[in-house]
């Protein structure tokens, strides 16, 4: 069993570690927008392309309040939300299967 524990130990660490890369890319993403970038640099079509099949859909359902674009937020809050209970949970399985306590 101490096999499967350590996937799932390896499945939640890489998980919170593309989580915590993802959150990084969508605030450098927000904070882009404060300035007016060029579209054709690749470092700005990157983040495009890796941020708004994301929040498109959160700011087509909430909108825009005075200005201001909640979408990264809530991608941030799910993405803090999915790291304290889905990452946490799958390395305290993996640490329960193979024996052992945190």
């Amino acid at each position: 069993m101490f096999i499967l524990g350590n996937l799932f130990i390896a499945v939640g660490n890489i998980l919170d570690i593309l989580l915590g890369i993802y959150m990084w890319v969508i605030i450098i993403s927000a904070l882009i927008t404060w300035v007016n970038p060029d579209p054709y640099n690749p470092i700005v079509r990157f983040l495009y392309r890796a941020t708004e099949p994301v929040l498109s859909p959160i700011r087509r359902k909430l909108g825009i309040y005075g200005g201001m674009d909640f979408s990264p937020l809530i991608v941030i809050l799910g993405i803090v939300f999915a790291r304290y209970f889905i990452v946490r949970s799958l390395i305290e399985l993996g640490y329960r299967l193979k024996g052992g306590m945190l």
